[in-house]
């Protein structure tokens, strides 16, 4: 999902552990890039792929869905026309049959073949890109599941479903009824496997940290494969980690991690982002930050809504990082260190310091910027203070309604 194209996972997972890629969260990756006008240079691979895997999982409600959209539909046709009536037929003869077997099983078969059967048209339903449907039958099934396992399997298809239309209300909804599930004794396979699942939600809706916190977690134990390809999910951890850790752990967690240190032939521009930031070469930062931003924030489906956040705080980070070390440095110096031009930094402090952002000020008169570090004991001085003026107000408060 973290980026436009799919990756070689370099952890074999093995096919005990594996869960089926139910629904094929490739494709509203692929949609994406091909809604993107700053990636055309992808949109013939996306389109190809895209029409494969509606093919290959005769996905008629998810290709009518896209059809309906005139964007998509100038762009999968004239061979989405065609196809569309091929798969509906198939998904009707499909579920005759399973709703066949469901009935059988009812009448004439034990509460666990129903309960096979009730899970097996769920499941189709969700191959096939069928929301509503889908989610009623995964509910369906729930009510007929025995085993804890079994419904937590179900509530983390049903979070999968939720990831698929981009629905924050199905997943977030599914993963609070999951945890409480997994507390209730839950093996740890599958509370493992929840965590990627939170970690990747977390990013979605923009808390990096928690979201890094999470997946940095489950990065040696990753086995998530039917939610994420495993080169794309360390690609995550490297990019949440960066932005959200302390220098020192950065190091230990990111730069030294064994699953880090074997993605990165295969990603470059992750080695240079991380180790020029530690290395406190802001230039190369810059430009790395930029490379970043190009492959894998706006081609990805899951980042791309907070692409320009994502840069904005690295670019924080980056100057509090330099500045941290001395109490004034020269615009010049400043210039050099990053790599860009006067105004550039001019603007893009000033803009940082007003909002809060930056303990530092701009003396332009003499070209210099000098760092107002906040002092720790003045900070819980006037934080004392304000609690105790808010105290004394409420005690006025309460005075006068007893009085």
């Amino acid at each position: 999902m973290a980026s436009a194209t799919a990756s070689t996972s370099t952890k074999p997972v093995s096919d005990e552990e594996s869960v089926p890629q139910i629904p094929q969260l490739k494709l509203p990756q692929y949609t994406f890039i091909l809604l993107n006008p700053k990636l055309t240079h992808l949109h013939e691979n996306a389109r190809k792929e895209l029409i494969e895997g509606i093919t290959k999982d005769e996905m008629a409600p998810y290709l009518k869905q896209l059809l309906e959209d005139p964007a998509t539909a100038k762009l999968l046709k004239p061979e989405a026309d065609t196809l569309l009536p091929e798969l509906e037929a198939k998904n009707k003869a499909e579920l005759a049959k399973l709703d066949e077997k469901l009935e059988d099983a009812e009448k004439n078969l034990g509460e666990t073949e129903t309960s096979d059967a009730l899970k097996a048209k769920a499941t189709y339903l969700s191959r096939i890109g069928h929301k509503e449907e889908a989610i009623a039958a995964h509910d369906l099934s729930l009510s007929k599941a025995a085993g804890l396992g079994t419904k937590i399997d179900i509530r983390l298809s049903m979070i999968r479903i939720g990831f698929f239309h981009a629905d924050h209300e199905i997943i977030s909804a599914n993963i609070d009824k999951t945890q409480a599930l997994v507390d209730e004794g839950g093996d740890w396979d599958r509370r493992n496997r929840l965590k990627a699942y939170q970690g990747l939600h977390f990013l979605s809706i923009r808390n990096f940290k928690q979201g890094g916190e999470l997946l940095l977690d489950t990065i040696s134990t990753f086995t998530a494969t039917e939610l994420i390809d495993y080169d794309d999910f360390v690609t995550l951890c490297v990019l949440a980690g960066i932005l959200t850790l302390e220098r020192r752990d950065v190091k230990k967690k990111i730069i030294d991690s064994p699953e880090v240190i074997a993605l990165i032939p295969t990603v470059p521009s992750l080695k240079h982002f991380t180790d020029s930031l530690y290395k406190c070469e802001y230039a190369t930062f810059f430009r790395s930050l930029a490379e970043v931003e190009e492959h894998h924030l706006i081609p990805s489906r899951l980042l791309s809504v907070h692409s320009r956040y994502y840069v904005r705080e690295m670019r924080i980070k980056a100057y509090a990082q330099l500045l941290e070390s001395y109490r004034s440095v020269t615009m010049g110096n400043l210039c050099a260190a990053f790599g860009v031009s006067e105004s550039f930094i001019d603007a893009d402090l000033s803009r940082f310091i007003a909002a809060g952002r930056l303990n530092c000020s701009i003396d332009r008169v003499n070209g210099v910027v000098e760092t107002n570090r906040p002092d720790a004991k003045n900070a819980r001085y006037e934080a004392v203070v304000k609690q105790g003026d808010v105290l004394l107000t409420s005690v006025q408060r309460l005075s006068r309604v007893i009085g």
